[in-house]
């Protein structure tokens, strides 16, 4: 079953923030600039193009993909058997050898829900970050100033998100 009852839940934000850039941006296309800032650097936009659909919705797009991607991530997680129901021979199987040490799989089941709900956390966060992004893209003037705390501020749920990501992984190697 796709979309197992433990994702479900933690997946309704990513859904309702992909929703939210869409419908904002939907509503925001018309009224932008001819011209749309391309990059983004240290001292400001520093490339422009023409504004079209793809130049406008590309960090939607981004977002998109990566809901998709860890949203697979943690469903194939929560499908993976778990290092406490294997069974235990006594000796290393073919398949891994003498590096079963390497073998990546959640300890337990409880283990697997905590790194796929981190998992999709971390995707919100993602998601919190591309939407400041596409505050600066949607301005309705071609202004090449860009707000000094930004890259603070996209940054900051990136790394709130790996740290959590990290601290589930990390959790479930000390059981």
């Amino acid at each position: 079953m796709l979309f197992t009852p433990p994702l479900r839940f933690w997946l309704f934000p990513n859904a309702v923030l992909l929703a939210v850039m869409v419908v904002w941006g939907a509503i925001r296309y018309p009224r932008l600039s001819v011209r749309m800032p391309e990059h983004i650097g240290a001292d400001g936009v520093d490339a422009w193009t023409d504004r079209s659909i793809g130049g406008a919705f590309i960090l939607v797009f981004v977002y998109a993909g990566m809901t998709v991607l860890m949203t697979g991530c943690a469903e194939l997680t929560l499908r993976m058997t778990p290092r406490n129901e294997l069974a235990d021979t006594g000796k290393p199987s073919s398949a891994t050898g003498s590096f079963s040490f390497l073998l990546n799989r959640p300890g337990s089941r409880a283990s697997a829900r905590r790194i796929a709900r981190s998992l999709l956390l971390f995707n919100t966060l993602i998601g919190l970050s591309l939407l400041m992004g596409c505050g600066i893209l949607w301005r309705s003037t071609p202004d090449p100033d860009v707000p000094g705390w930004l890259l603070a501020a996209m940054t900051a749920p990136l790394l709130a998100g790996t740290a959590l990501t990290v601290a589930a992984a990390l959790g479930d190697r000390k059981h």
